[in-house]
């Protein structure tokens, strides 16, 4: 018999409470950061978990101690039975939220709202038309700002994720931070970070340290506040005196943030990877249509977990590419 309190602990004291699903590992977009230009071999469908699936396993989550759980893909709205898996996910007792590129957030706001999801986290890169389409190679941005802006004004809890990029879009970084003047908005800019596919060089990375010199020379310091952290907050949370809104800094490349790690994934095809840069992951999808026990693969993910990035705990060990080449591209790992 397994202890309850014990399953989703690692060999570190760290008690994983939050788990994120991929619903999908195909999306309505291309970021070059995600997906890579020649584009990936998807898992063909008869190996991805059905809705039945995920449910299944969300429950057992949950049963353990997940009180958190966030909805990712790909694009988890492209999903046909997205709906249906929302619906019966919202009736568990935890903290149900999900990532989208706000494409066809529009179809579902009524859903969401059946469903009491009051936080989203959009994906967006750029403030600039022509720019969205060089990052995403298509051409949504127009509509994906009216969805940002519906969705503010429908009360929902909006944080947008950008993906900072040295000669790509760092040169908005006040922009973004401008746009949460007179808006309750949240922006978190992301360190680039190493996948399969991406071409990823540290040039490419705008620190959490350049950032913060930015804003300061900008706004000036005496206007920048720090915010409180909550537990297990990824990001270095800011806001300009006076504004409305917040920003925050995802700094996993420059500044890690391991030691308080709570967060697991679950990829559309079943396997659980315990840290985003992990590419050893555990196989529960076949346990579970074999009629095998999932608990002790999920006990052994989780003892196996590193103190930091998957054992890469040197600037050196990070920056050499070969140890990203056995993991996935982004896109199939799920934000």
């Amino acid at each position: 018999m397994i202890d309850k309190s014990d399953i989703l602990t690692d060999n570190f004291g760290r008690r994983h409470t939050y788990l994120r699903i991929s619903l999908t590992e195909r999306c309505n977009l291309r970021c070059l950061y995600c997906m890579p230009k020649e584009g990936v071999e998807l898992t063909p469908k008869k190996y991805l978990m059905q809705s039945n699936e995920i449910i299944y396993l969300a429950k057992l989550f949950v049963k353990y101690g997940v009180n958190k759980i966030r909805l990712t893909g790909g694009e988890p709205l492209i999903r046909k039975d997205f709906p249906e898996i929302v619906r019966k996910l919202s009736q568990l007792p935890v903290d149900l939220s999900i990532t989208t590129n706000a494409v066809i957030i529009n179809k579902h706001l009524e859903l969401l709202q059946e469903c009491n999801i009051k936080t989203l986290n959009v994906s967006l890169d750029t403030l600039q038309e022509k720019r969205f389409k060089t990052i995403t190679f298509r051409n949504n941005f127009k509509h994906v700002i009216q969805n940002i802006q519906e969705l503010l004004k429908q009360g929902f809890n909006i944080k947008i994720n950008v993906v900072l990029m040295k000669g790509v879009n760092d040169d908005e970084i006040i922009d973004f931070i401008n746009f949460t003047k007179n808006r309750n908005i949240a922006f978190r800019f992301i360190e680039f970070m190493p996948f399969v596919g991406n071409k990823w060089k540290r040039d490419k990375i705008v620190s959490y340290e350049s950032i913060l010199n930015v804003v300061k020379n900008y706004f000036g310091e005496e206007k920048l506040i720090f915010l409180v952290n909550k537990t297990h907050d990824t990001s270095r949370n800011f806001k300009i005196k006076d504004f409305q809104g917040s920003f925050g800094i995802i700094s996993t490349v420059t500044n890690p943030f391991c030691d308080q790690c709570n967060r697991i994934r679950l990829t559309a095809d079943g396997k659980i990877k315990n840290c985003l840069f992990s590419s050893k992951e555990k196989d529960l999808l076949t346990a579970l249509r074999e009629g095998n026990p999932i608990e002790p693969i999920i006990s052994r993910a989780i003892l196996s977990k590193k103190l930091v990035r998957s054992g890469m705990t040197t600037s050196e060990d990070f920056e050499n590419t070969e140890k990203h080449n056995e993991n996935r591209s982004m896109i199939t790992i799920g934000g």
